[in-house]
């Protein structure tokens, strides 16, 4: 299974991102290449409790739902996000890019033992499944712009 708590993942996913370049084409959505960068670190900098996001309450945040959509089902494209996570101006590309290594090493520095803020939609959830989660996320994503 992929997840941040991985060594060797986390380094494919910064691999892929330095790959990545700032005018590459959207294969779906609406985001272009530095605003995707802005909103998957600020989902890293949620996950850590560095910015407060609004609840949204649903069903997402009952296990075993929460738990099938983080580890087993096919990752959607277009789901809705917590608007703080789309709020930032993406900055210079290079320290857009160094901001989200950055954002993946404190992350990567916690422990899944450790007690986790709760998610938007998921709710309280482990390091486990945040690890699961923030990687699916960063891949879903460069797999958008084709990294």
């Amino acid at each position: 299974m992929q997840t941040l708590w991985n060594e060797s993942n986390r380094a494919a996913l910064i691999g892929r991102l330095n790959r990545l370049s700032p005018d590459a084409p959207a294969r779906w959505g609406r985001m272009n290449a530095p605003k995707m960068v802005t909103h998957v670190t600020d989902a890293l900098r949620a996950a850590l409790g560095e910015l407060p996001v609004t609840t949204f309450a649903g069903p997402l945040q009952h296990w075993p739902l929460n738990a099938l959509v983080i580890y087993v089902l096919p990752w959607p494209k277009g789901a809705p996000t917590a608007p703080e996570l789309m709020a930032r101006r993406p900055e210079q590309w290079q320290t857009e890019i160094a901001t989200l290594t950055a954002a993946i090493g404190r992350f990567a520095a916690r422990s899944p033992e450790d007690a986790w803020v709760p998610h938007a939609a998921f709710g309280s959830i482990d390091g486990k499944a945040w690890g699961r989660l923030q990687y699916r996320h960063l891949d879903h994503h460069l797999r958008q712009f084709g990294a």
